[in-house]
């Protein structure tokens, strides 16, 4: 049985429109930093062509022989290098605002936290589909005593990647993912709302404990506060309203971008945000590029394309017989579809912004490489499922 190719071309659908939008929305970066025009589009290429032929080999290997081993491997030497980089030399580490993120590859800079997110989602289904089963009446604190070392480790892959590495998005996108595959592995809902709040306090600590965080959510509720407060009574709405110290202007470009994008869009290469007025518009702001030069046209056709390929992915689970597949499937539909929402609410002022990339279409060799693991190893598993 063949893996699925439907999934496998949507996939190379949305790598190829990143890799026009990384030279059209990269137009003023590239005058910025004095490089050549074709600078961004040639880095996406080298990195859209490796995660097609990543996805091609992944699906050509038996899931019952390889698929185990590549998941730990991910999960471990991704682990291994988080732990080591505030402990590896300047000349094989990136920093960028005081953050270990980037390990320096030939050139290029990989951030092993992409990675990570498979090898945890693979750890999960493994040890889940071993240890968790329906909750049959068990009781919520015998739940918790099962969940009790997962715990534990979250805590420690949080303090790693929010404290670190200060990235508290990725942690947003795992705390969500790990709470939706506890309830598919079989927890009852009582569990996921106290694992929920649990997850919410610790990043609610976090925030607090991060004075840039702490801007960042100001910045934002600066911008959210007159649309939100018009709901609750004028006493009430005073004693929440702050002044607008930082100016949300990412934000309010993103919107006036998405705005003047109308329905059908300016044109490709024809957009004016990009120039000078919305930062990086290629890498966490690439929805609203898309809005502005495609419109809304543009946006329903990537989103048709994400839905479509989440559609596979879960048919994947849906139509398999073997556990860890079935959650495995599930958790990478989970990580690439947060990751998805967590950036379009960002951009459109909903949440604060995370700097969270949007899976194969923005600019980025990490996220697309890492994503490409992913569906490569569902591709792997579709041919343990009856798919058509």
């Amino acid at each position: 049985m063949g893996a699925d190719r439907k999934l496998f071309t949507l996939v190379v659908t949305l790598i190829t429109v990143s890799i026009i939008l990384s030279y059209s929305l990269s137009a003023y970066v590239t005058l910025l930093f004095g490089v050549s025009e074709f600078h961004f589009v040639l880095r996406q290429s080298i990195f859209g062509f490796l995660s097609i032929g990543i996805m091609f080999i992944l699906s050509q290997l038996d899931p019952d022989r390889y698929l185990k081993p590549i998941g730990f491997l991910l999960f471990f030497g991704s682990l291994f290098l988080m732990i080591g980089m505030p402990f590896f030399p300047e000349s094989i580490v990136s920093e960028v605002g005081g953050a270990k993120r980037w390990i320096k590859v030939a050139g290029f800079s990989l951030a092993p936290v992409e990675f990570f997110k498979v090898g945890f989602v693979y750890f999960l289904a493994w040890s889940f589909s071993r240890k968790l089963g329906h909750h049959n009446g068990m009781g919520l604190a015998n739940e918790f005593k099962r969940f009790l070392p997962y715990g534990v480790f979250f805590v420690m892959a949080m303090f790693i990647i929010a404290f670190l590495q200060k990235d508290l998005g990725q942690v947003v996108v795992l705390g969500l993912t790990l709470m939706f595959m506890l309830i598919f592995a079989g927890s009852s809902f009582k569990f996921f709302i106290s694992i929920m709040a649990s997850i919410f306090i610790a990043i609610f600590i976090f925030i607090i404990t991060a004075e840039h965080r702490i801007l960042r959510i100001k910045s934002w509720w600066a911008f959210a506060q007159n649309t939100v407060l018009s709901f609750f009574p004028e006493s009430i709405a005073q004693k929440l309203r702050i002044p607008v110290e930082v100016e949300p202007y990412q934000i309010g470009h993103s919107l006036n971008a998405i705005h003047n994008g109308g329905f059908f869009g300016v044109g490709l290469g024809n957009g004016t945000f990009k120039l000078g007025f919305l930062s990086e518009v290629h890498t966490d702001f690439v929805l609203a590029g898309v809005a502005e030069e495609f419109g809304f046209v543009g946006v329903f056709f990537v989103v048709f394309i994400f839905m479509w390929m989440l559609q596979r992915i879960f048919k994947v689970a849906n139509r398999t017989k073997d556990t860890t597949i079935y959650l495995f499937s599930i958790g990478i539909g989970l990580i690439l579809a947060f990751s998805f929402m967590v950036n379009a609410y960002g951009i459109s002022g909903i949440t604060p912004i995370k700097g969270i990339s949007v899976p194969f279409l923005s600019y980025g060799g990490s996220a697309m490489l890492g994503a490409a693991f992913g569906v490569g190893m569902v591709l792997m598993a579709s041919k343990k499922a009856k798919m058509d």
